[in-house]
């Protein structure tokens, strides 16, 4: 019986009731659908599968499920997340409720606030907040007049971005997204209001954050949150990336407590408790492809699993250029796959044991847990500094002074450091996976990873000399570790010519390929990067709804043949007759 048979009113309104009828060649194969890659979004899309009663295998190449979800004692003592670590955006959909997650160990620690900003010099701090009225309180102790932009800033694109969510949530559609959009923006200022919407959105967004604020404080703390993406600052078309936080007021963050790990973790539990599979330390050699058609994978130890759908949870280059034979895919596909842009890297982090927390001037804790310690800590003392390091990046060089995000999680979480100890996570921005000067990554990551540092060290001067261990991931250690092509923790640019429906490429926007039976999911597709799971939802509800079509066609099938069976026996019998009369 399917998951959602079993318990009534939990399925979701796309939900489409599994196969009634199926071909005997269906039934041959060893399952219904082979997910390749273990990441949240993989993960995501096996739990909405299994639970509408296919069989699936999900085929993990690492001994840990996640991904760059993930969580490892890479330091003896210490739960280290080796990926991403605040969770937004998969708040703000169905999945933790819908796969039950809370009930396979999933919990939750508020981030609250989810971003704080100590100002270099000492003269205060700014906390974003889930409350929009305690934000701007605290915006307001630097700057009066930007607490006030800061709240019209919400009340201006937090409905747009509440239609641009619902596209999200959706397959892309050219109608969807500006159908949407058009309508919150009429309904925010008729159609000037629907221009300038227009406007905003292909700004960049270093230009909005400039428009909108005065201080430099509110500047710099922006658009260093908008940068998380990947596009710079001055990138046209880049404006949401500034506008999409007036959504955080709605989802707020979180951090799963025990480490970021405990999502996939929790997700296996509950695919497994439904009787689906996973199967660590199995990479996928190769996907198998029949006349057109995904037959199945093979492993690296020679083990072939056959299905008649597979889903690829990894890199779109790992997926069509090595894993689908290139004597199965057209030339000219291969070659627009190969000019999908990944990018030169952009980020690293320096993940370490600490022997306290960082006391900032403007917030000072005496190296105990504070409000500070919450979120993520924005060490980026103004928006040309920022620009700066992005200039060094697209030279080819390492920032010479990179903008810092400091994590602190033991602060919300005891459990993932030993008592009276502490993690600090450093991630870094700009830092490119090919270095122009001929330099390899394996021999200047400890020199790049002092850099980043001395940032942390300029605005918390306690944390010098203690450091007890650090676990430093270079763009090419992101490469190699979590199989990210070129370091891009986004699997491709977020650029707004690889969005929505040209993600990656036109053609494959709508998880299908040029395979029949081949699927692809993660963040290579729609919506993108960041832990949001969205794209595996997605992909479920393409699935099912093509298993549906199948089955529509299957049953059309039987009647005609049916139809077929019962005229031939007819005119037979007339025949027949006709001959006795004779």
């Amino acid at each position: 019986m399917a998951y959602w048979q079993a318990r009534p009113g939990t399925a979701p309104a796309w939900y489409v009731e599994p196969y009634a009828y199926e071909s005997k060649a269906m039934s041959s194969y060893d399952y219904d659908a082979i997910i390749v890659g273990g990441g949240h979004n993989g993960l995501t899309c096996a739990g909405y599968l299994q639970r509408a009663g296919l069989r699936v295998l999900v085929l993990e190449r690492r001994p840990i499920v996640g991904g760059a979800v993930c969580t490892e004692e890479v330091i003896p003592g210490y739960r280290i997340d080796v990926g991403s670590s605040a969770h937004i955006m998969i708040h703000l959909t169905p999945i933790v409720r819908d796969l039950e997650l809370e009930r396979y160990g999933l919990e939750y620690v508020d981030m609250d606030p989810y971003a704080y900003y100590p100002l270099l010099d000492g003269s205060g701090a700014i906390g974003l907040y889930r409350d929009v009225d305690k934000t701007c309180q605290s915006i307001a102790r630097v700057s009066p007049r930007d607490a006030e932009a800061y709240r019209r800033f919400v009340a201006y694109w937090r409905p747009l971005n509440e239609a641009i969510f619902e596209t999200f949530m959706n397959p892309p559609s050219v109608t969807q997204l500006f159908g949407r959009m058009a309508g919150a923006q009429m309904r925010a200022g008729g159609v000037g209001g629907s221009l300038e919407s227009v406007r905003k959105l292909i700004a960049p967004y270093g230009q909005l954050i400039t428009e909108t604020f005065e201080s430099e404080a509110m500047r710099a703390f922006m658009a260093w949150l908008g940068a998380q993406s990947g596009p710079a600052p001055d990138e046209v078309a880049s404006g949401d990336h500034f506008g999409w936080y007036a959504m955080m007021h709605l989802s707020g963050a979180k951090h799963p407590k025990g480490g970021s790990g405990m999502l996939t973790q929790a997700m296996a539990r509950s695919l497994e408790a439904a009787g689906g599979v996973v199967a660590l330390d199995a990479p996928v050699r190769r996907i198998l492809v029949s006349g057109g058609r995904a037959e199945g994978v093979e492993i690296e130890d020679g083990t072939r699993y056959t299905a008649p759908i597979v889903i690829s949870n990894a890199h779109i280059w790992t997926t069509m250029l090595d894993l689908v034979s290139e004597v199965d895919l057209a030339p000219a596909f291969r070659e627009r796959v190969r000019n999908i842009r990944v990018g030169n890297g952009f980020g690293m982090t320096v993940r370490c044991a600490a022997e306290e927390l960082p006391d900032y001037a403007g917030a000072p804790s005496g190296g105990r847990p504070h409000e500070s310690h919450h979120g993520l800590q924005m060490l980026c003392p103004s928006l040309d500094y920022l620009r700066r390091a992005f200039a060094d990046h697209s030279r080819g060089m390492p920032s010479r002074e990179p903008a810092v995000i400091a994590m602190t999680f033991s602060a919300i979480d005891p459990a993932v450091a030993p008592p009276g100890k502490h993690t600090v996570f450093l991630w870094s921005q700009y830092f490119p996976y090919e270095l122009a000067d001929g330099r390899r990554w394996d021999d200047v990551r400890e020199e790049v990873a002092d850099s980043i540092l001395e940032v942390l060290y300029r605005y918390a001067p306690n944390m010098r000399g203690k450091i007890i261990d650090r676990f430093i991931q270079s763009p090419l250690d992101i490469e190699r570790r979590l199989g990210l092509p070129r370091g891009n923790v986004m699997h491709v640019e977020m650029s707004f010519d690889q969005m929505f429906f040209f993600r990656p490429l036109p053609e494959l926007a709508s998880y299908r390929t040029p395979l029949r039976g081949l699927y692809m999911t993660g963040a290579s597709m729609h919506p993108g990067g960041g832990v949001f799971g969205a794209s595996g939802y997605n992909t479920a509800r393409v699935v099912l709804a093509d298993r549906a079509r199948a089955r529509k066609l299957w049953a059309g099938a039987g009647v005609a043949a049916g139809v077929a069976g019962a005229a031939g026996a007819w005119l037979g019998k007339k025949r027949e007759g006709r001959a006795k009369d004779q």
